[in-house]
């Protein structure tokens, strides 16, 4: 074999050789970056990365700003909801005596179930309430008409008392003065007959919207009472997301609604039993029609109730005298502390649970939007929302986690018995 037969150190198909220190120093380095040139490249590549937009904005801007735009759109949604519910009051006030009359009745329908079909149970229960109030208007209707004899002669004694009371007070009131300021009134009645007509008829006009209004609560109660779930389970179909909750909210604002209807009327019953009581006791004459006055008013949150009892005193007061007067609101203050610090407490305490300052401003804000009706629907409707918001924020576990748990118990008894049977075998 010839020297050129065999192959170099290095060449293709024999092992490499070891690199020489000559072929080291001849072997091309790569050139050593300048500072400048690092500087340039850093510059460059600092160029081409351009910051976000966001990333310039600081953080707590950004977590306000985001908030910010949410409440404007949660506000815009109110204030839509309330304009509507504005043009639409009369259907609006009608649904909500309708929930009322449901939660009022519920009870009762649930327990005639037991013994009747639903579909009988309802009107049952709605003709028995109707019964049941014509027959208490009827019997004050019947009392006034047998005190309306002696009526006239009680107050014209009452009126000659306080007569001769503004005549020794220090205001020195004449019978001379008192008759021309008498006879002003009756002038100015006379000559102003033309539009107390118009008013009155007004007030009839009034009379047949609030009659048909109460038809169509009557008419959506039902309605309520014989398939109120079903109505639900549909909405509740409508809605998108976590469906389940939206339906423990939704049951929790119902929950507080029909308690707070509930604690209402407990505490209005009390208030009008007690106050035709006291007026009975003292002898004030129309003692049904006031405690029935109240009843109404209790309604009203913190003006109702004492609006009413300052009328009872006057009626009181020009029936009986200042002093059967003062007796009555005496008695009238011991009601409205025993209301306050007892019925309240232990009625409502679980219903509502609103500081006294929110439903005095809620009471007002109602007053000043709405008027009567306002101040009514303001605090159970705010003390509605604020359970469905309670409810929400709870963020219950997901269904599959509750399902998922007998599953999971099943598969570990199947894997313990394939591991007891190979071991077994």
């Amino acid at each position: 074999m010839s020297n050129s037969d065999v192959p170099a150190p290095g060449a293709s198909g024999g092992n490499p050789g070891p690199t020489t220190a000559a072929q080291t120093a001849t072997a091309p380095q790569a050139p050593l970056a300048s500072p400048t040139a690092v500087r340039a490249f850093t510059a460059t590549a600092a160029a081409t990365q351009r910051v976000p937009p966001h990333a310039r904005v600081p953080e707590g801007l950004q977590v306000a700003a985001g908030y910010g735009w949410r409440l404007i759109v949660v506000a815009a949604a109110v204030y839509l909801t309330f304009a509507a519910a504005a043009r639409l009051t009369f259907v609006a006030v009608a649904v909500f005596v309708g929930l009322v009359i449901t939660a009022l009745l519920r009870p009762v329908v649930d327990q005639a179930t037991r013994v009747m079909p639903r579909g009988l149970a309802v009107p049952t229960a709605l003709i028995l309430t109707l019964a049941l109030i014509a027959g208490i208007f009827t019997f004050i209707g019947n009392s006034v008409a047998t005190q309306s004899q002696s009526l006239g002669a009680q107050f014209a004694d009452g009126l000659a008392d306080i007569e001769r009371s503004l005549a020794h007070s220090p205001l020195h009131l004449r019978a001379v003065d008192l008759t021309r300021l008498g006879e002003q009134a009756r002038t100015w009645i006379t000559s102003n007959g033309g539009s107390l007509a118009g008013h009155a008829l007004g007030g009839a006009g009034v009379a047949i919207e609030l009659l048909t209004g109460l038809l169509l609560a009557i008419f959506c109660s039902i309605f309520f009472l014989s398939s109120g779930d079903r109505i639900w389970a549909w909405l509740l179909g409508q809605t998108t997301g976590d469906g389940r909750r939206w339906d423990i909210a939704a049951r929790a604002g119902w929950s507080t609604f029909a308690g707070y209807t509930r604690g209402v009327v407990l505490i209005a019953a009390t208030n009008a039993v007690l106050v035709c009581v006291t007026l009975l006791v003292l002898r004030v004459p129309l003692a049904l029609p006031l405690a029935l006055l109240v009843f109404f008013a209790a309604f009203v949150p913190l003006i109702g109730s004492p609006v009413a009892l300052a009328v009872a005193t006057l009626v009181a007061l020009a029936a009986r005298g200042p002093l059967i007067a003062l007796l009555v609101l005496a008695l009238i203050v011991v009601i409205g502390q025993l209301e306050a610090h007892v019925l309240h407490p232990l009625v409502m305490s679980r219903a509502v649970r609103l500081h006294p300052l929110v439903v005095a401003l809620t009471v007002a804000c109602g007053t000043v939007l709405a008027g009567v009706v306002g101040a009514v629907i303001a605090v159970p409707l705010v003390a509605v929302t604020w359970s469905m918001w309670n409810a929400w924020r709870a963020r219950p576990e997901p269904a599959e986690a509750q399902t998922a748990t007998p599953h999971t118990a099943d598969a570990a008894e199947a894997d313990a018995a394939a591991a007891a049977a190979d071991s077994g075998q």
